[in-house]
């Protein structure tokens, strides 16, 4: 096969963050028929669900029915077959956090990536160093 290349020209990309962020994710479900809801997961935070729709988000309408008076606070969401679920959390918690679809085999398509949140400016909004009596990684 000649003029066919076999490196992806998308692939999972890891999104940077600084302490403090104010983050809004919107999950777009684009399942076909028959399909069912995927419950995503962050892990190393509880979100707030802000809104959820059918379709595709429209980010001038949809925002406009958002809940941001209770929303729910949780940290798994089904995100609707052929649906969208908007989320927003503070990165308050320095680290590299995985976030996927908790069914297994949707993992393996691709349906994961993660949050790196950088340190924030004191030692208290820092991941901790190593203990020195913990051997490093070489």
């Amino acid at each position: 096969m000649t003029g066919v290349s076999v490196v992806t020209a998308t692939g999972t990309k890891a999104k940077l963050l600084n302490y403090g962020d104010a983050v809004e994710v919107v999950f777009q479900g684009t399942n076909f028929e028959g399909a069912i809801n995927h419950p995503l997961h962050i892990h190393g935070y509880s979100f707030y669900l802000v809104g959820t729709g059918t379709g595709n988000f429209n980010n001038v309408t949809d925002p406009r029915s958002f809940n941001l008076v209770d929303p729910p606070h949780i940290n798994t969401v089904a995100v609707p077959k052929n649906g969208w679920a908007a989320v927003r959390f503070y990165a308050t918690n320095p680290g590299v956090w995985f976030i996927h679809c908790h069914l297994e085999r949707h993992a393996t398509w691709g349906m994961d990536t993660v949050f790196i949140v950088r340190n924030g400016k004191t030692r208290a909004t820092s991941i901790r160093p190593r203990p020195p009596s913990m051997p490093s990684c070489t």
